[in-house]
């Protein structure tokens, strides 16, 4: 027998979880101009014959994600005319009987939280009236079905604290050692390179070895199979390189690097060239030079004197047109860029507009090479290779700034800014416009006095370190928000 319940103007006043379970045997349920304002989950439960239902012109302004719980039957839905600005995911979810849909009438915010929605509508062998848009602004009064969710940004970034590792230090390298994800810290107050893994047991970072190294300013790893290489640039004593042989052996010092070339090392860049590994090392000093070390036999030595009496800051390697290239940062010129050719890097051109650069750091995307340009004072900068020349892209304030670090995390290209006198800024690379935009600051903990950054992943949970000179290095986890659920 065909029933039907028709409520009109009968002030009803809510919908709770049962409210026809008296009522099994009905196929058209009919709600109009009532005051109810919520729709509570399961508030048809039992009704598993309704065919038809009906909930317009009343006050609804929200519904439960189990509201339309039970329903198997039901073919046709209207929840037209309310105040409904969004709808739960999942609320559709069992009704595969479903061919009409009415959600007309609704001051929808055509947000993240509608996105399902749009996701939904194609995947689906039912007639669905929308409506259009009340918000944002930029949207009003346009069709939902005209709305492209490919457009919709709803998945957001976050970065919160995980721990603390108590030494200061002026690097940090991630590097991957017999299968194992490694971090390696240049900590020149405690005098040491020090090594940190994973540990699983205690879901936390500990110590696995350290090196020492008084006054270090970089510690570069280099894998070869089974051996580990660590280079350990000192401002006093020399630089020096240690080896581990073998995983079941511990590090050892193996050589002095070019004494009478690097008199006060600021960075070091771990290259390949021509199939074999080298290491630039960036000389601060007016009497040494920044040098290029390849390796010859069981140890590296010097192969090329680079930039000398420049007081270089930094070194970058980056390929450019599928050549590799060098980029020296230093305190007398602006950043000159270098390409290896015949067997020596050959100066290729210096960077316009780009005076007092302390450091840069490269990237690629969408197929293009980007540079990030710390300045102490004044503005860094995001420049993009144009095929012949770095152009200016975009700048951004940095008074105080030894480090601007992109990092790729879970396919985001991200910057971090990091600053002596405010909080260091995190920025997330937007592809259609190619510039950086502010995504948040990272923090607390406060940094202090930043000099690097770098991200490892482990266990597939995903990890910045912040490598602070004048506090603790800071350890931060990355989190994907999903703005849509």
């Amino acid at each position: 027998m065909w029933t039907a319940l028709s409520l009109i103007r009968m002030g009803v006043s809510q919908l709770k979880a049962g409210s026809f379970m008296k009522m099994p045997s009905l196929h058209l349920l009919l709600f109009t101009s009532n005051t109810f304002s919520v729709i509570e989950d399961d508030a048809f439960i039992g009704l598993s014959y309704l065919q038809y239902l009906f909930i317009e012109d009343n006050k609804i302004g929200s519904v439960s994600r189990n509201a339309l719980r039970g329903l198997r039957s039901l073919t046709h839905l209207s929840l037209a005319n309310n105040h409904l600005e969004s709808l739960p995911r999942f609320l559709f979810r069992g009704l595969e009987t479903l061919t009409h849909v009415d959600l007309r009438g609704n001051p929808f915010q055509c947000d993240c939280r509608l996105l399902w929605l749009l996701q939904w509508m194609p995947t689906v062998n039912a007639s669905v009236g929308t409506g259009t848009c009340a918000g944002p602004s930029a949207l009003a009064k346009m069709q939902l079905t005209h709305l492209d969710p490919k457009k919709f940004k709803c998945r957001a970034t976050e970065l919160s604290w995980l721990q603390t590792v108590g030494e200061s230090a002026l690097s940090v390298e991630s590097f991957s050692y017999q299968g194992e994800p490694h971090i390696i810290l240049a900590q020149p107050f405690a005098g040491r390179c020090l090594i940190l893994v994973w540990d699983y047991s205690l879901q936390r970072f500990r110590p696995e070895e350290e090196m020492s190294a008084p006054s270090v300013v970089s510690c570069k790893p280099l894998v070869l199979g089974p051996r580990l290489f660590i280079l350990a640039a000192r401002l006093w004593g020399g630089s020096q390189l240690w080896s581990r042989p073998s995983p079941d052996l511990r590090l050892a010092p193996m050589q002095v690097l070019a004494p009478q070339k690097l008199l006060r090392p600021n960075d070091a860049e771990l290259l390949w060239l021509d199939g074999q590994p080298c290491f630039v090392v960036a000389d601060a000093s007016k009497a040494g030079s920044t040098t290029l070390l390849c390796r010859d036999g069981p140890g590296f030595y010097p192969r090329q004197s680079l930039h000398a009496w420049h007081r270089d800051t930094d070194a970058e390697a980056l390929e450019l047109d599928g050549r590799p290239h060098l980029l020296l940062a230093s305190a007398s010129q602006r950043p000159v860029l270098f390409l290896w050719f015949g067997g020596r890097f050959q100066r290729r051109t210096d960077i316009p507009e780009a005076e007092d650069v302390y450091a840069t750091k490269h990237f690629q995307a969408g197929g293009d090479v980007f540079l990030c340009l710390t300045r102490y004072i004044g503005d860094s900068m995001v420049m993009r290779w144009d095929g012949s020349m770095f152009r200016l892209l975009q700048q951004l304030p940095s008074r105080g700034s030894h480090v601007f670090q992109p990092l790729l995390i879970a396919r985001e290209q991200l910057a971090i800014l990091g600053s002596d006198y405010a909080f260091s800024q995190v920025f997330r690379l937007e592809p259609d416009k190619e510039i950086l935009e502010p995504l948040q600051e990272l923090g607390p903990p406060t940094l202090v006095a930043p000099r690097a950054f770098a991200q490892v992943t482990v266990a597939g949970r995903r990890f910045v370190f912040a490598a602070c000179f004048k506090g603790p290095t800071q350890i931060f986890q990355h989190h994907e928000l999903d703005l849509s659920a």
